[in-house]
């Protein structure tokens, strides 16, 4: 006897890669139960599987920074308080961070993907469900697109939930419209520029030697890093990355001021032409902005 749950929760998080350095991804997840028929003739009802599964995975891995404490190119001491150091060395340049211990979820592996997150979000989730559930399968899938598309990750200082922490992400299509027409060439430019980039409020840019970053990363960081920092409900953000990875942004870096920020940037070279934005936030939502002619 088998349970399953297509497309239980969305799974919206940035990852640190050694080749890649800072990647934003969004998974969807789903999830299948065996075992015995309790009680009430289920296995588990889909009520309990929406609520306490989908809770453990949110709370554990959404909108973190998903960290691959077995590679040896990453570095974690205790900070101020409840805070952590990370220092990341990749091939794109060393990442530097000083946040909250909630921004972050420490996974004891050498790599983060599909396979990893899943393989930690289970051992969780088995000893949390009831005794009659045997043979849990979870599985994380990217979504299949067929428009062009980018990873980033960027952090929103306004936010009263987890979208503060300074480096979380999205794996996101793109759509423009010019006069009423998708223009293909304009997507893959915008999903080329913004390949694993971190979108970075200038608001929030602070000079790096302001920063309270580790020892290492006071050894590492050169005049090629930016340097990001603000205050939120969760308290105090810091993040030291490579100027090469950034795009600094005239504004906040809510979807709905992405979209407007590239039909902005896309204007000048559109003159006289109708223009539609449509920027994802991961996966199903997003926002949209109009530029008539």
């Amino acid at each position: 006897m088998k349970l399953f749950v297509r497309d239980l929760t969305v799974i919206d998080a940035s990852y640190l890669c050694p080749q890649r350095g800072l990647v934003g991804e969004s998974w969807l997840v789903d999830i299948e139960l065996g075992g015995a028929l309790n009680e009430m003739s289920m296995l588990l009802d889909f009520s309990r599987v929406k609520k306490q599964v989908k809770a453990v995975i949110d709370g554990e891995v959404d909108h973190r920074l998903l960290v691959p404490t077995g590679h040896p190119a990453c570095q974690i001491s205790q900070g101020d308080a409840d805070r952590i150091w990370l220092d990341f060395a990749s091939e794109r340049g060393s990442l530097h961070l000083h946040c909250p211990a909630q921004a972050f979820c420490l996974l004891p592996a050498r790599r983060v993907d599909e396979q990893s997150v899943g393989a930690y979000l289970l051992d969780l989730l088995t000893k949390v469900l009831p005794g009659n559930i045997e043979g849990l399968v979870l599985t994380l899938r990217p979504e299949q697109h067929v428009s062009p598309y980018y990873h980033y990750s960027h952090g929103l200082k306004k936010h009263d939930g987890n979208c503060q922490r300074i480096a979380h992400g999205h794996r996101s299509m793109i759509e423009i419209w010019v006069d009423g027409c998708r223009d293909a060439a304009l997507e893959a430019r915008w999903a080329q520029r913004w390949q694993d980039i971190y979108l970075g409020s200038q608001e929030d840019r602070v000079p790096i030697e302001t920063l309270n970053l580790s020892p290492i990363a006071c050894q590492q960081i050169g005049g090629e890093h930016l340097g990001f920092a603000y205050d939120a409900p969760q308290g105090h953000f810091e993040l030291a990355i490579p100027a090469a990875h950034c795009e600094l942004v005239d504004t906040d870096t809510t979807v709905e001021l992405l979209a407007d920020y590239i039909a902005r940037t896309l204007r000048p070279q559109l003159s006289g032409k109708a223009l539609r934005v449509v920027a994802y936030e991961g996966v199903g939502k997003g926002a949209y902005v109009d530029y008539p002619a």
